[in-house]
């Protein structure tokens, strides 16, 4: 299963992106990742199925996940649903909690849930309207919710284990950002661990250990991923689209992919367009 680190661009000029989660349709996965951004994911309708490490958490409408920055997490939804997404860079924390801004949020009491909650729809309703000026209420509200965050969300302790594997993904998020440009080439372990100064074991070992997959797997889901939104938004031939990422051929592509969605691509396209 893919473990990889995904780069959080803000949306426009402003200091966070959010969304609505891509999934929406359902018989979606979303497979293990971490990124340096805070995020938050708020059902709107049905629900989600969210794994955080080791936890597995249901989540239905109105209910919301914090996840923190260099956090392994992966999403499943078998199911349609409407959820938005919002995604904090890190360097947003960094006035408050300096450059290096190991910190954990966690879910309140009600009240401070229920006023998180508010605060995230009113965003994304005035985003998602653009009227004029809307830029302008929006900082206000985001701002808004980082205070809320760093006052009344943000953990007091972090175990020594959680912040060190922190700093380990952060070392890592440097090689698989270049992975992630140059997946579709031919990336053997060794060639990747010297551009980065690493032995080919020691970049084997934080990644079995800190990231939870080997780097081969890593990079044949990571295939997967890119192939996948081209299969979903294309009318590409199969073996067009495995040839293009990576793969040597359609076989290949083929068996990967059942691999992690329990079916063909082929198999896949024909439900998603019967769903249309």
């Amino acid at each position: 299963m893919e473990v990889r680190h995904e780069l959080v661009i803000p949306n426009n000029d402003l200091p966070f992106r959010m969304f609505i989660f891509e999934g929406r349709e359902g018989n979606y996965k979303v497979t293990k990742h971490w990124h340096h951004s805070v995020e938050i994911f708020l059902v709107q309708e049905w629900k989600i199925d969210f794994y955080i490490n080791s936890s597995h958490l249901s989540l239905e409408r109105q209910d919301f996940v914090l996840v923190n920055s260099n956090e392994v997490h992966s999403i499943e939804c078998p199911d349609p649903n409407i959820t938005i997404v919002l995604q904090i860079p890190a360097e947003a924390f960094e006035e408050y909690m300096g450059e290096e801004c190991y910190v954990n949020f966690e879910k309140k009491d009600e009240t401070q849930n229920k006023r998180l909650t508010q605060l995230v729809v009113s965003l994304f309703s005035i985003y998602k309207e653009q009227e004029y000026g809307y830029s302008l209420k929006v900082k206000s509200l985001f701002y808004e919710l980082l205070y809320l965050l760093v006052t009344e969300f943000k953990s007091q302790t972090m175990d020594k284990e959680v912040l060190r594997q922190k700093r380990q993904l952060d070392k890592l998020s440097k090689v698989t950002q270049y992975m992630r440009g140059n997946y579709d080439q031919d990336l053997k372990l060794d060639q990747v661990a010297g551009r980065f100064g690493f032995s080919p074991t020691y970049l084997s070992r934080i990644f079995q250990k800190y990231a939870q997959v080997n780097y081969r797997t890593y990079l044949i889901d990571l295939r997967v991923k890119y192939a996948v939104r081209e299969l979903i938004g294309t009318s590409c031939e199969i073996g067009e689209i495995a040839m293009k990422h990576g793969f040597p051929d359609s076989r290949a592509f083929s068996k990967a992919f059942k691999k992690r969605y329990g079916c063909l691509p082929s198999e896949y396209r024909k439900y998603l367009d019967a769903g249309r």
